[in-house]
């Protein structure tokens, strides 16, 4: 019942769609055996995952004795469950920090856990692909990027920012490529062409990504101070970007500040955001890893063997945007992934495939065209239309035009 488990709990709405993805579970568990993944390799995946859910609902109290924490009296049964299922060494249930510190620690197991699960799972379906395959013969190659559209929620946190900024570095290269190239492909052949102007969201990366005051610099450097807070970066922050057009403090008592994105104004919660970017964990948990007799939780080689193969293959044939950043980013440390994504992305032949949402409360058969509009003039595909309209977007080689 997916409704028992707090990471899952509320995803699946009615019984009928909890029972539709029991079919999907199935049809990956087929999958899995058609590729040709061992019986006891499923069954070490699925531990660690069931593991992972179990961790989720695991909560902790103060103890009244010492003022330290400890593990809640209700949810011993799932530390239990996680611990039997990731078979790591358990270790004494109080610890003698915040409860809020005890609940990051215990989400950062279940994140690194699924992290490598799902990197094993990438390289050993590569492997188990590419067994015929000469190692020797170099091969072009065709990938498909699938990422999640702008997030703007009621309370916006570093995930969404890491997202959107995602968005942000696919949106340039969407207008560098359709726009910039396009247009100074005409220039340099002396066409007679009216330039279309597009909405360039080069400043607003400026703000984000410029070295060594821009956002992500400013967020690195409070996060190397051992004293800094979250407030101390969010001070930062606005008056280093004191009438940045794209950057808007936070207003009232709440620690904020807003971001004027391409797709529209999002305002992010500051809180978390320095422990995030810190990306670390404690020792004593690494050790948890390490000591496990589970190797895919031993050892990250489906991330490491994934990010070589990122950095090593420049022969691209075809990207199809859009990836899934939010994966991406919490697989791997977000700037790094992100800088090999956009280096892969510039070598490739880029076609593009762009979602329009037709409503956002995901009804079927309802078109809201507000909405529509809205994303239509926010992503630039208005300005795409004209110039695949006016401009000459079939480009056959000489020999083609030879050959006819």
């Amino acid at each position: 019942d997916p409704s028992l488990y707090r990471y899952v709990s509320g995803r699946f709405g009615t019984q009928d769609v909890a029972q539709r993805w029991k079919h999907k579970y199935q049809e990956v568990c087929n999958a899995l055996d058609m590729v040709g993944f061992q019986e006891q390799e499923q069954v070490d995946m699925q531990a660690i995952l069931a593991g992972v859910l179990s961790l989720g609902n695991v909560t902790f109290e103060p103890e009244e004795s010492n003022g330290s924490v400890k593990v809640s009296e209700a949810s011993r049964g799932w530390l239990k469950a996680a611990a039997v299922s990731h078979q790591m060494n358990r270790q004494n249930h109080t610890a003698s920090c915040f409860c809020f510190l005890c609940a990051d620690a215990r989400d950062s197991i279940a994140k690194v856990a699924y992290g490598r699960v799902f990197g094993w799972i990438v390289s050993k379906i590569n492997e188990l692909l590419a067994e015929n395959v000469d190692p020797d013969v170099e091969l072009r190659e065709i990938g498909i990027l699938d990422i999640f559209g702008f997030e703007n929620f009621a309370v916006n946190r570093f995930e969404q920012f890491c997202i959107n900024l995602a968005n942000e570095q696919l949106q340039h290269f969407f207008n560098h490529h359709i726009f910039q190239l396009e247009q100074a492909a005409y220039k340099e052949e002396e066409l007679p062409w009216e330039t279309i102007t597009f909405n360039n969201n080069e400043p607003i990366l400026n703000l984000l990504l410029a070295k060594p005051l821009g956002l992500l610099s400013l967020l690195d450097e409070q996060s190397a101070f051992p004293q800094a807070t979250d407030k101390t970066f969010v001070d930062k922050l606005n008056s280093s970007f004191k009438g940045n057009l794209h950057f808007q403090p936070g207003r009232g008592r709440a620690l904020g500040f807003s971001i004027i994105h391409y797709a529209g104004k999002v305002h992010y919660t500051a809180g978390g955001f320095l422990e995030k970017n810190r990306d670390t964990l404690p020792a004593n948990i690494r050790g948890l890893f390490i000591n496990s007799v589970t190797p895919l939780l031993r050892h990250p080689t489906g991330i490491r063997m994934a990010r070589a193969k990122c950095e090593d293959e420049t022969h691209v044939l075809l990207v199809m945007l859009l990836w899934l950043a939010g994966l991406l980013i919490c697989l791997c440390p977000h700037q790094h992934s992100l800088m090999v994504l956009m280096e892969r992305m510039y070598s490739a032949n880029p076609h593009f495939v762009r979602c329009i949402k037709p409503n956002s409360q995901k009804e079927p058969g309802v078109v809201d065209s507000q909405v529509v509009l809205q994303q239509l003039r926010y992503n630039g595909l208005l300005e795409t239309i004209r110039i695949r309209r006016d401009g000459f977007s079939w480009r056959p080689s000489f020999e083609e035009f030879a050959e006819r």
